[in-house]
């Protein structure tokens, strides 16, 4: 085995139960197999339905893993997110993966630059130090600096994103999940986000990502993985 593999994923299977249908079975994934290496970009690609997000979630324990496993090369061992201990998957997702949604969630009234720099000042990292990098990526992706005192809440779309980008690439993860980052940017700035994923990889972070803009996917994507949609259970 590589030493530089950092994702294990073998006979992954997922359903989901439909109970507002009576029931209803919603197969999703079957016996997926996936490995990523360090300084990989690993683009899912298929249909709508193929279980794209159902896996990258799954990479991050947000979904339970109900067959098959899901395993982290995490503080050099590897860590099975199936079984992991709750203390061990919050050091898993603290220490090693990272994951960007499209989606920034966030406390009311925290500024932007406090936002983006909590998961450095959560490692420990100089207050001074943390909010000098949480300023430099939020300038690298046009956020203007009259914005940083303010919670993003009360920002445009795309300029929550941004910081939402920020935040997910502050602690240069080895692992890093993206799901859709670049949707709701303008050309510019998602030229920005291809940069920053290029500089990622370069730098060793073992990357899986789904990107419906043609343009993004073809620019970051070091291979793709296909998914296809399964057909519905009774």
């Amino acid at each position: 085995m590589t030493a530089d593999l950092m994702v294990r994923v073998r006979g992954l299977s997922k359903t989901f139960v439909l109970h507002h249908q009576n029931g209803a079975r919603l197969p999703v994934l079957d016996c997926v197999d996936l490995d990523v290496q360090r300084g990989e970009c690993v683009v899912l690609h298929g249909p709508s339905g193929a279980g794209k997000s159902t896996l990258l979630r799954s990479l991050y324990a947000n979904y339970r893993i109900q067959h098959g496993s899901v395993e982290i090369h995490h503080a050099g061992k590897w860590v099975n997110l199936a079984d992991a201990a709750p203390r061990e998957l919050l050091a898993v997702r603290a220490q090693t993966v990272g994951y960007v949604s499209q989606f920034l969630r966030v406390i009311p009234r925290v500024p932007a630059l406090e936002l983006v720099a909590q998961p450095l000042l959560g490692a420990g990292v100089a207050r001074r130090d943390a909010e000098s990098r949480a300023g430099a990526l939020l300038a690298r992706l046009n956020v203007p600096a009259k914005l940083w005192s303010l919670p993003p809440a009360t920002f445009s779309g795309g300029e929550q994103q941004r910081v939402n980008i920020a935040r997910g690439f502050i602690s240069r993860f080895p692992v890093l999940l993206l799901d859709e980052p670049t949707a709701a940017l303008d050309s510019a700035n998602r030229a920005v986000v291809a940069d920053m994923i290029d500089d990622a990889r370069r730098e060793g972070a073992a990357i899986v990502g789904i990107f419906h803009d043609d343009e993004v996917r073809s620019r970051v994507a070091t291979r793709l993985h296909p998914l296809a949609a399964l057909p519905e259970a009774a």
